[in-house]
């Protein structure tokens, strides 16, 4: 991380390195006769859900650096929103990584009834993480300070 903060290519690294990993662990199981776990539609809640709570905390930070807030801004409530921010970036990025590595281990396998009962809720849980990295990619960016020019 830079004083830029966490970089989109960083959360697509950390996505594709652990969805390599989920892969390969979940090809070693289903190898040896298991089943990809039934997805949870509660995790795809909690996923957006923590999106929603990453936009909410980050646009008073927004309005205020656009100058559209009369309230004052706590400069360490900044800084934690930024924190956040960087966090639900790579938190997205890897339940999407880990929620893809089954989902291609289940496509793989649609003659399974189980398999095809199983690929929507995967590809939407991989939809909720992607949905929170990119919140936290544009939650950051509106908590970013451009640095002071000579004229300041």
């Amino acid at each position: 991380m830079s004083h830029h903060g966490v970089r989109a290519r960083v959360a697509v690294l950390v996505a594709l390195v652990v969805g390599l990993l989920s892969w390969l662990l979940w090809q070693l199981l289903t190898g040896e006769g298991t089943l990809v776990p039934r997805p949870s539609w509660l995790a795809a809640l909690l996923l957006v859900g923590m999106a929603a709570f990453v936009g909410g905390w980050a646009w008073p930070v927004r309005s205020y650096l656009a100058g559209r807030s009369t309230r004052r801004l706590d400069p360490l409530r900044a800084a934690r929103v930024v924190v956040l921010a960087q966090a639900a970036t790579l938190t997205g990025a890897a339940a999407g990584g880990w929620y893809a590595g089954q989902l291609a281990v289940v496509a793989g396998d649609l003659s399974l009834v189980a398999n095809q009962a199983r690929l929507w809720r995967l590809a939407l849980l991989v939809g909720a993480g992607l949905v929170l990295s990119a919140v936290g990619l544009v939650a950051q960016s509106w908590c970013r300070l451009d640095p002071p020019s000579d004229d300041d």
